[in-house]
């Protein structure tokens, strides 16, 4: 109940100060059409508030600017509204997907739907929300094991490979070299998977809240997602009424309306949204087996050819995975191969220049 209570307080205090920057905003805009809609918007905050302040059991306090819209205001004042409307637009969708888990607050959540659209509209310059679909999104929903796995035995191998040239370079000791060398597997390895893993479990919490508020869109306003994947099949070329009819008859079946909406709006495969463990598991065995290559001959006790020999093994192996990542984008492998050789064998130098340097001021210390 306090949680309650102290949501609805933040609730009433973010509409309170949204209601009196767009009555603000509406005496700064020289414009009547669109200074009424900052006052209409103004309104209708006003009466979001007093959603949040019947349920508090208070008055609704007189609408009041707090920090951040006291700095939008000025930004209006100095360069033009146009300069706060992505923030405004952002305000409001931050509101709905707060309104979208109250589910005494479903109204005022269509009405921020409402409002985001106006803002999105005037930003454009006309006065007109904005369609309910403006064309599909540029998201992929896939797995994401394949992408760790590249990355890691590209980044594995140049990585580790600088590590031992440098090392290599400073000292003729195989042991340390080595010991440097698998530190540096077993740290990068853990590394690239917790930030695989990491980064993959976002994406996939992300998706999975676009789709959950998708879901609650389907259910409470039926009528307004059966407009918009009417406007996806008539921007896809199909006549008006076939569209109309195809929608209609897809949001008959909630589950399959869901799973339409989601490919078609958001464009993601519900059934490919990434596995964090399998991102974090595929980039934690090829970061080793990347790793792994130039440690290996000097783990076979070739003594002082081992530092030839790693270098050969990991210029053969940038070659093949450099114009194995060519071959995969459509390119050329001879100049993905060369680019990826030229990129790893600059750093294995460098370091190696570096590790000699700082081997030679050591020896002279001592």
């Amino acid at each position: 109940m306090k949680d309650s209570i102290n949501r609805y307080r933040e609730y009433l205090k973010s509409e309170l100060s949204s209601a009196a920057l767009y009555a603000e905003l509406a005496e700064v805009e020289t414009d009547q059409k669109r200074s009424a809609i900052f006052r209409e918007l103004s309104s209708a905050e006003i009466s979001h508030a007093n959603v949040w302040s019947t349920k508090l059991g208070v008055d609704t306090p007189n609408p009041k600017l707090d920090l951040v819209g006291k700095v939008y205001l000025v930004i209006a004042k100095i360069f033009g509204i146009r300069w706060v409307l992505p923030f405004l637009i952002r305000e409001e969708e931050g509101e709905i997907d707060k309104y979208y888990e109250e589910q005494d607050a479903l109204d005022v959540a269509q009405e921020s739907r409402q409002h985001a659209r106006l803002l999105k509209g005037l930003a454009r310059g006309q006065t007109d929300p904005v369609p309910l679909w403006e064309g599909p999104t540029s998201r992929v929903g896939q797995s994401g094991s394949l992408r760790a796995a590249v990355l890691g035995i590209n980044d594995g191998l140049i990585s580790n490979f600088s590590l031992v040239m440098g090392v290599a370079g400073g000292t003729s000791n195989t042991e340390f070299v080595v010991l440097a060398g698998v530190a540096g597997l077993l740290a990068g390895a853990f590394s690239m998977a917790a930030g695989e893993y990491i980064s993959m479990r976002s994406q996939r919490d992300l998706y999975e809240h676009e789709i959950h508020k998708e879901s609650i869109e389907i259910r409470n306003w039926p009528d307004e997602e059966t407009e918009e994947l009417q406007q996806i099949y008539q921007a896809k070329g199909i006549p008006d009424e076939q569209a109309a009819q195809i929608a209609r008859h897809i949001m008959a079946d909630p589950e399959v309306a869901l799973d339409t909406m989601v490919r078609e709006e958001l464009g993601l495969d519900p059934d490919q949204l990434g596995s964090p463990l399998g991102a974090a598991l595929a980039s934690f065995i090829a970061f080793a087996f990347g790793a792994a290559i130039p440690v290996i001959p000097y783990l076979s006790g070739i003594g002082q050819n081992a530092l030839f020999v790693s270098a050969s093994l990991v210029g053969i192996s940038l070659l093949l995975v450099g114009g194995t990542l060519a071959i995969s984008s459509g390119n050329r492998p001879y100049w993905g191969a060369v680019r990826m050789l030229i990129a790893g064998g600059a750093a294995g130098l460098v370091t190696f220049a570096i590790g000699t340097l700082i081997g030679v001021s050591l020896d002279h210390l001592a």
